[in-house]
């Protein structure tokens, strides 16, 4: 009878551990890869700003590029000429091509 009680805990753990691991593929599935997927996407967005392009922030506005540094961009606001604003690449959210 001990012995069979032993085997029974033993099991157990098995069971548990294996509970643990599907539970952590299914959190990884679920959340982590769509969220390097979006960085990834992020990221070539961001490297693919040119001069002349269209752009949407993060704050709603929609301006030109004139200017693109590495981390930086300058953006032309409206249809005032003088309103050109410094913004980080992480703030832009959609670009339309200038040739597109």
């Amino acid at each position: 009878m001990n012995l069979l009680a032993a085997a029974s805990a033993g099991e157990s753990w098995v069971i548990i551990v294996v509970y643990v691991v599907i539970i952590i593929g299914f959190m990884y599935f679920l959340a982590i890869k769509p969220q390097k997927k979006q960085e990834k996407k992020q990221k070539a967005l961001m490297e693919s700003v040119e001069i002349g392009d269209s752009i949407l922030t993060t704050s709603g506005f929609y301006g030109m590029v004139i200017d693109v540094t590495e981390d930086t961009v300058i953006v032309e606001f409206g249809g005032n000429k003088n309103c050109r604003i410094p913004m980080q690449k992480t703030a832009i959210v959609d670009i339309e091509k200038a040739n597109a």
